[in-house]
């Protein structure tokens, strides 16, 4: 199958196209020229044609070509096409074994290959020894892992074409057929079922089989349905679908599984720790829901982003916190309790909003009083600035403070633009992409919220295309911190006014002159630079020193990769991977762009397809070095790092998956080799893949001979259907959440639970080494965001780190900062940069693992 032209009907990135369950798996198609109207959807096959079994398949144990027992029982949750044939025969069977030869060349590219197997059954057994089989399966170029030749006595077989419901006869009279059978087809589902009976002599027998096999690929196995449903949805009496089909088995993980190992046991960077995931134990209930637009609408635009999560010390006492923002339903916030172990104090806390589709959270210090404040920001909702008791109680003060802005808004960056001691707020904007008309969220057993009466603005069929069309624009907003809780829009003033289709900024002080830049992201066109002259106006200089960057920017992180004491930037692009549905093999490449450069609004000088690392050459300029240092992965969102082997070197944990209708991603885990390259390890650490029970889950309900009748998923079925979907994360926070020495990881999920990965690294160091540096600002902020610390330790290497709060996609965290000191086990002395520009040494020696406070000093 072309599976570019599938993604071409998803995402030409809506252009008005919609997805359905049942896309034709086998066609080839021609590309289609993005367009702005929409065009009517595909479905697998007319309605009524192959979708009512005819009855089981007959168990069978016969011989294959190598002279091995094959049963039945190896086929089971498998699709397969068997047919009858002999190798004596000149008649039929020759256009027969073409024709399966023809459907396997077909297969060979398609993503359900390994889904699919074919039979070739003779009925000669006398002479068609295992042998002769191997012989004929060579002669057609078969490949023998997906098509197998069978033999075995003659009664067993001529009862089995009787059992199938098929003709076979002696016919001595016929010299090029003297065993006459019938020539058809049959197509058996995941479940032993006959689907179909198919003359493959024509090309209507042969439209007839591809269509129903398109119909039948997506049909879950009973008994995998059955082993994956929760104990609280009633999965009974449905069929279920996967969406895609290849989310049923993910046979291709374990070939991915295997590629790693093989990489990471050639690299000398540590890795022997892993993750749990031990979300079930840790308290952390949080179950958030979706709008309808990734669900049964399947309307593709910018609400299947995600949300953020945030960390902080909400409460004062000396653990972190976790924030979790949910688009349908509550945000939950979750008290440390130690040990790995979490409540939920939301409805004290104050801050559910659970009438409002959510973004992203940053908590952050706006009031210099000492704990973490908290802004929350929605999708024409109003955004939310909540101020902190100091106790872990909240106030919205959002009118008030003049930051209740209405819009499509993203991630919400806290930094000190003009030095005055008082955090500033730059509000990404990521562009219409949703209707007028209000609708409310459908909420049925596949929902993990039960009851309420929950609304979204409509999202547009042409999201997408929104950078092409001025009126769709949304300018991000930079709001300068006047004091006493109010903020004033200085966008206009500071000569910042950026129309970007933005997700997410970052600070960075890039001409190293003391005050904080700001690099904003672009997901669909060219990022740009902001350079900040004094805290009197921004100037934008992205040409000079980024002349070409990523085309679909989503996730962004400025540190020092290398140790060299000079900051490098690190992007992820989601959006150019959509042009382009690959396997597995090939999500470490650059996206093969698709899409025409009118489209783009670009072209490959001025971007580049796929993730960008720019390596700090000294002189505010940079090299683009991502794919030497294996930067590149596959639908990334979130882009956290953290030194996670504590060996002194930072690493990086990259969310990435689509969901539905798209098959199963995996998040990336980039270990950082002495800071030469990155080399992945998210199977090595058990980070990925997910338990086989946690990678696809029920999506959404449709009743077929009810109010979804004519919606195209039903077309040719009947009853109630459940589409299911593979799960994936879109941001995450790298802390320490037990306080054991070492790193965790949690992450946010899309519609789904979240990950709360424990690091066991603290258990298999001996002399786990580290530091970590809480900074309070007494002449700058309280929360000392744009700090630099550098870390001396007697090995003679310097790392450094910056303090801004980015602690992964769609959020700002108040965390100390960590630096693992590798076999050192103490730090010679510490050097700070000031927000304020004021410089301080801390002098050692200064012992390992503990955390220190660094205040500014007034001198």
């Amino acid at each position: 199958m072309n599976r570019s032209t599938v993604i071409w009907l998803v995402a030409i990135l809506a252009l008005g196209l919609l997805f359905w369950v049942g896309l034709p798996l086998l066609t080839n198609r021609p590309e289609p020229a993005p367009q702005d109207q929409p065009q009517a959807p595909a479905t697998a096959a007319a309605p009524g044609q192959g979708s009512a079994p005819l009855g089981p398949a007959p168990a069978f144990e016969l011989t294959d070509q190598d002279g091995n027992t094959f049963t039945s029982s190896e086929l089971d949750e498998h699709v397969w096409i068997a047919n009858f044939i002999f190798t004596r025969c000149a008649s039929t069977c020759p256009v027969q074994t073409q024709r399966m030869r023809e459907l396997q060349l077909v297969l060979q590219n398609s993503p359900v290959k390994d889904e699919i197997h074919l039979l070739s059954i003779t009925v000669d057994p006398e002479y068609d020894t295992p042998a002769v089989l191997t012989s004929y399966a060579n002669n057609v170029s078969a490949d023998l892992d997906q098509w197998s030749f069978l033999t075995g006595s003659r009664e067993t077989i001529w009862q089995l074409c009787q059992d199938f419901h098929l003709a076979v006869a002696e016919d001595p009279s016929n010299a090029a057929m003297p065993i006459a059978h019938d020539s058809k087809f049959i197509l058996v589902d995941r479940n032993g079922q006959i689907r179909g009976y198919f003359d493959a002599l024509t090309n209507d027998g042969l439209t007839g089989l591809q269509r129903t096999l398109d119909f039948v690929l997506p049909e879950m196995p009973t008994q995998q349905v059955a082993e994956l449903a929760s104990d609280t949805y009633d999965a009974s009496g449905r069929t279920h679908l996967a969406q895609p089909p290849e989310i049923v088995h993910n046979h291709w993980i374990e070939k991915r599984v295997a590629a790693e190992a093989a990489a990471l046991a050639d690299s000398k960077v540590f890795h022997n720790f892993d993750f749990q995931n031990i979300l079930d134990d840790s308290g952390i209930d949080f179950d958030p829901a979706i709008v309808d637009e990734q669900r049964w609408r399947l309307q593709v635009n910018h609400y299947d982003h995600g949300n953020g999560i945030a960390v902080a010390d909400v409460d004062g006492d000396q653990l972190l916190d976790v924030y979790f923002v949910s688009q349908v339903g509550p945000n939950g916030l979750y008290r440390n309790l130690g040990e790995g172990k979490f409540e939920n104090m939301t409805q004290q806390a104050g801050v559910s909003l659970p009438d409002r589709v959510g973004v992203s959270a940053s908590f952050a210090d706006i009031d210099n009083d000492g704990d973490a404040d908290l802004f929350v920001t929605t999708v024409r909702d109003g955004n939310v600035l909540f101020e902190n008791d100091g106790s872990g109680t909240f106030t919205d003060i959002s009118q008030a403070a003049g930051v209740d802005y209405v819009g499509h808004s993203s991630a919400a960056v806290f930094f000190d633009y003009d030095r005055d001691g008082l955090l500033d707020l730059f509000v990404t904007n990521v562009g219409k992409y949703s209707t007028d008309e209000k609708v409310k969220v459908r909420l049925d057993g596949t929902s993990p919220i039960s009851t309420g009466d929950f609304e979204y603005y409509l999202g547009t069929k042409d999201a997408f295309a929104g950078h092409l069309k001025p009126e769709q624009t949304e300018a991000s907003i930079l709001y300068h911190n006047l004091g006493d809780n109010r903020f004033e829009d200085v966008s206009q003033a500071m000569q910042l006014v950026d129309d970007r289709w933005s997700g997410a900024a970052t600070p960075m002080d890039l001409n190293e002159d003391g005050w904080q830049d700001l690099y904003v992201l672009n997901m669909q066109g060219e990022d740009e630079y902001y350079e900040n002259i004094q805290g009197q106006r921004f100037e934008a200089k992205g040409s000079q020193v980024f002349p070409q960057t990523s085309w679909g920017s989503m996730g962004v992180k400025w540190f020092d990769f290398n140790n060299d004491a000079k900051f490098d930037l690190y992007i992820t692009d989601m959006h150019s991977d959509m042009s382009e549905d690959v396997d597995w093999t090939q999500e470490t490449k650059k996206s093969n762009m698709q899409w025409p450069p009118p489209f783009l609004q670009s072209t490959a000088e001025e971007s580049i397809f796929g993730n960008s690392f720019y390596l700090n050459q000294g002189d505010q300029s940079f090299e683009e070095v991502s794919d030497e240092i294996g930067a590149e992965n596959y639908w990334p969102w979130g882009l956290s790092t953290g030194d996670l082997n504590a060996d002194g070197f930072e690493d990086a944990f990259v969310t990435a998956s689509m969901c539905l209708p798209y098959r199963y991603s995996m998040n990336s885990v980039f270990l950082n080799e002495d800071g030469k390259r990155f080399v992945a390890s998210e199977c090595a650490l058990g980070v990925e893949p997910r338990p086989q029970g946690q990678r696809i889950a029920p999506w959404f309900e449709l009743d077929c001979e009810g109010a979804d009748r004519g919606n195209p998923i039903c077309a040719g079925r009947s009853g109630q259907l459940t589409v299911w979907s593979a799960l994936g994360s879109r941001s995450s926070a790298i802390f320490d959440f037990d306080s054991d020495g070492d790193l965790d990881v949690i992450t946010s999920d899309f519609g789904s639970r979240p990950q709360v990965f424990a690091s066991n690294l603290s258990e298999q160091v001996d002399a786990l080494q580290f530091l970590q540096i809480q900074l309070q600002g007494t002449q700058s902020n309280r929360d000392a965001l744009g700090a630099i610390v550098h870390v001396f330790t007697a090995d003679g290497v310097q790392r450094s780190k910056v303090n801004d709060g980015q602690s992964g996609y769609l959020s700002q965290s108040r965390m100390p900062l960590y630096f693992g000191l590798g076999d050192n086990s103490e730090v010679q002395r510490i050097e700070i940069q000031w927000p304020s520009g004021k410089q301080q040494v801390v002098d050692g020696p200064i012992e390992a693992n503990q955390t220190l406070t660094i205040e500014e000093s007034v001198e």
